[in-house]
């Protein structure tokens, strides 16, 4: 990394264009700014074409609260956008393409970030190193190194970063959380996640030229160089690993968050196995469209599954917890044989005081500075996003096999080849597949040591970060 500042970057970025070495911020600290309770809080909004648009909503309704800055690649969202804000009687928001060239005011408290996920990581540590507090959406990271380098910078800038889990801050969810946690409702066994939505083809684009109100330089960030093509632009990037994750790096983030936080206290992903496919179609897409993942903890275990050939009818997107007494879901309990489920005990430990707006309660926490406020702050966010990194490791890493081949990846979990052959029926019903002449992709088995956050396996441990396209790099040293 050389040791450009930001102010040197925006005085070169002609050459910077060109191929320089990537740069890093200075690391400059807080303004000094104590905020008080009137203080006017004052976010920019990076990544305002989909989830950014409820970003600027939920900032925009805050009293107190003023979108000062929307930013974004593309310039033709700058208008409509800005009216959003403007409905609200605030000022017009300044807008800018690229993060960089309003990370030097002072008077800019907090960056909001909406973004591709390959951009999550760098936009959050940059502003960290800023002195601006962050809500990054989830994923945070594109891949483990990046997560890990968001709470290094959260912890060295002293920065309050929220990731967008919002069931943290969901009432609901904490009511079952508590349940399963008092024990009354049996020892936990599988915490299972489901995030299955309808994902149809996206078909092919060819590469064209970009629009010219796109800087294409800016959105591919990290990502190396490549062509643009309107499956990338703007939301179906979700389908290709140079930007996202697959669907269990999209909604499924939620559900493996909530998954992983129904674990007992201490309880850390010891291994991994994830299998699937993208199937019912050939289309541009990288990403599975029907995964399965386990995930042992060394005692209980996670599953996860996401099947994109759904219709609204037949989605879920939900989370059960098996026990050894029976199962929890839909905020009831249901004893082992029994169809009836009974209300869980109601929580007493979402009091009065709990704010169930998840901005909200970052923006509180920009005002206290008090970390331990955060309902979702950025190291349970990381541990919780590792969670997709590990299986699509894992599957990135399988081989094709027979869907009739005898397959022994479970051990001996019953349950776990119970959801497969699930997933199986469901293939052929609503896929038409013939199993008997498909194939899907089985993933490594891999070993995760989570306080080195390593595989015991090189392969593995290769995909832990990726190349970077400088300037665009995410640094070893924050």
């Amino acid at each position: 990394m050389s040791s450009h500042t930001r102010r040197d970057f925006l005085k070169r970025s002609a050459a910077v264009a060109g191929g320089l070495a990537a740069f890093s911020l200075a690391g400059t600290q807080a303004s000094g700014r104590v905020l008080g309770a009137n203080d006017r809080i004052r976010v920019a909004v990076a990544g305002i074409h989909g989830r950014g648009r409820s970003h600027i909503d939920a900032y925009s309704k805050m009293k107190g609260v003023e979108v000062a800055y929307l930013v974004d690649p593309d310039s033709r969202l700058f208008a409509s956008r800005s009216k959003v804000v403007e409905k609200y009687g605030a000022p017009k928001p300044k807008c800018v393409q690229d993060l960089r060239k309003i990370l030097d005011d002072k008077n800019l408290d907090a960056v909001s970030i909406a973004t591709t996920n390959s951009s999550h990581a760098l936009l959050a540590i940059w502003a960290c190193q800023a002195g601006k507090d962050v809500y990054v959406e989830k994923p945070c990271s594109h891949n483990i190194f990046e997560g890990r380098k968001i709470v290094e910078a959260a912890r060295k800038y002293d920065r309050m970063v929220q990731i967008g889990t919002q069931s943290r801050s969901d009432p609901h969810w904490n009511e079952v959380i508590e349940a399963v946690h008092s024990g009354k409702y049996g020892k936990l066994l599988i915490s299972y996640g489901y995030a299955s939505k309808p994902r149809g083809s996206i078909g092919f684009k060819l590469p064209k030229n970009p629009p010219k109100e796109l800087d294409f330089d800016v959105w591919l960030g990290p990502a190396l160089q490549q062509k643009y093509h309107e499956n990338i632009v703007h939301y179906n990037w979700h389908w290709f690993w140079d930007f996202g994750n697959g669907e269990i790096g999209n909604q499924g983030i939620h559900q493996l968050d909530i998954a992983r936080w129904a674990m007992p206290a201490g309880a850390v992903p010891q291994s991994v196995i994830s299998l699937g496919g993208r199937f019912g179609y050939e289309d541009q897409g990288q990403t599975p469209n029907t995964q399965f993942t386990v995930i042992d903890f060394g005692g209980p275990k996670m599953f996860f599954e996401d099947r994109g050939l759904v219709t609204g009818k037949s989605s879920k997107v939900t989370n059960e917890f098996y026990t050894d007494l029976g199962v929890i879901k839909g905020g009831k309990f249901y004893p082992k044989g029994q169809s009836q489920g009974e209300p869980i005990v109601q929580s007493k430990a979402v009091n009065v005081e709990f704010q169930p707006n998840h901005f909200a309660n970052f923006i509180d926490c920009v005002r206290s500075h008090k970390r331990e406020g955060l309902h979702a702050e950025i190291l349970e966010g990381h541990r919780s996003t590792l969670l997709a990194h590990l299986a699509n490791t894992s599957y990135r890493l399988g081989a094709q096999v027979p869907f009739n081949k005898q397959m022994k990846a479970f051990g001996d979990d019953k349950a776990a080849y119970e959801s497969f052959a699930d997933i199986k029926e469901h293939l052929k019903k609503v896929a038409k597949m013939d199993l008997t002449a498909s194939t899907y992709c089985l993933g490594r088995m891999l070993k995760f040591d989570a306080q080195t956050e390593k595989y015991d396996d090189d392969q593995a441990n290769k995909l832990l970060t990726r190349p970077y396209r400088r300037p665009y790099v995410v640094p070893e040293q924050v």
